[in-house]
């Protein structure tokens, strides 16, 4: 039986055209059927096309959505794939790349696992966004992998919200925005504006104020159950805007309330990789590790067995951790199959 592949890319990227001349040919050798969104370049490659914007209707059948990009791409694919059981691949082609699974120069050995069933698959929480405003019944429904932002919609206006938790009021204040995410979205906008970094087994939601005018004015962090509302206060003197993952986006007039819950389905993706993720913010982030030495004897192999993804090799010789300096980089994070991030 054939196994089919979508593949999204920017076509107008150098970089991700010469990335998609490399994956396509290796996937077809594998055995996959390769679907492109790029008419001229599925052409060119002799592969069928698909338009992206009813890439939905080409779900069916599809083992797979394969994304060459930077986590810009990998939001926009997002799209496709969001209410359906089929995963995403990321391969980095831009900077960061912290939703992407692998790196351009392990291309020809990701296809090789994809075509060997050599991965897993691991869910995503997401946010459910539902904006009410002034004047009409019925909400404006939209979703976010990584987070739904607030921000005013003039520069030279601070926007007053009044921030409410579990249908309780918590605090107003004028400010820049307000920026609600996933544990996904934590290293994202929410790291920027010095939220922290949930960890991917932590199932919760995440409030960072942008630049406000309060003394109270401090990320928030809640469970799965919890709902985040903000309000644009009738005060207001600027209207603002909604932004939905940096790609989708509501005026929101004075007087318009926005709801954020955890979503009831959500988003799949294939790993590769079961390295811890604090192996994925050194290596994303390059931070400093040089120095440690980890913990000695039985308490390490204590440590390690408590914390070894599932299916890992066995640990090192105590011995040579006592003497092992540094750590090693790798990009993934532990595989989950029934908890959401």
């Amino acid at each position: 039986m054939t196994r089919k592949i979508l593949v999204v890319t920017h076509g107008g990227r150098q970089e991700a055209v010469a990335g998609l001349r490399e994956a396509v040919p290796a996937l077809c050798a594998a055995g996959f059927e390769v679907v492109l969104h790029d008419h001229d370049l599925a052409a060119e490659m002799g592969t069928a096309s698909f338009v992206l914007d009813e890439a939905r209707s080409m779900l069916d059948g599809t083992e797979l959505v394969m994304v060459l990009g930077g986590d810009g791409t990998i939001l926009r694919a997002a799209e496709i794939t969001h209410g359906t059981q089929v995963p995403l691949l990321g391969v980095n082609l831009g900077h960061v790349g912290f939703l992407a699974e692998s790196e351009r120069e392990k291309l020809t050995e990701t296809v090789q696992r994809l075509a060997d069933n050599d991965y897993v698959v691991e869910e995503r929480g997401v946010l459910d966004v539902r904006t009410y405003l002034p004047g009409q019944s019925e909400p404006v429904h939209d979703w976010a992998l990584n987070e739904a932002t607030i921000e005013k919609a003039e520069r030279t206006l601070m926007i007053e919200v009044a921030i409410e938790v579990d249908g309780r009021p918590l605090s107003s204040f004028g400010c820049d925005g307000v920026v609600m995410s996933t544990a996904t979205g934590s290293t994202a906008h929410a790291f920027s504006a010095g939220g922290p970094v949930i960890w991917p087994d932590v199932d919760a939601k995440l409030l960072v104020p942008l630049s406000a005018h309060a003394l109270f004015a401090r990320p928030l962090v809640v469970g799965p159950g919890s709902m985040f509302a903000v309000e644009v206060a009738t005060r207001s003197g600027a209207v603002g805007v909604l932004i939905a993952d940096g790609r989708r986006r509501t005026p929101l007039p004075v007087g318009s309330r926005v709801e954020v819950r955890t979503g009831a389905t959500p988003l799949r993706f294939a790993r590769l990789n079961q390295a811890p993720f604090t192996d994925r913010l050194v290596s994303k982030f390059n931070l400093p590790v040089v120095g440690w030495r980890g913990l000695a004897d039985e308490a390490a192999d204590e440590v390690a067995a408590a914390t070894r993804p599932y299916g890992s090799a066995a640990a090192a010789d105590p011995s040579e951790t006592t003497t092992t300096t540094g750590t090693t980089s790798t990009t993934g994070t532990t595989p989950q199959t029934s908890q959401t991030r």
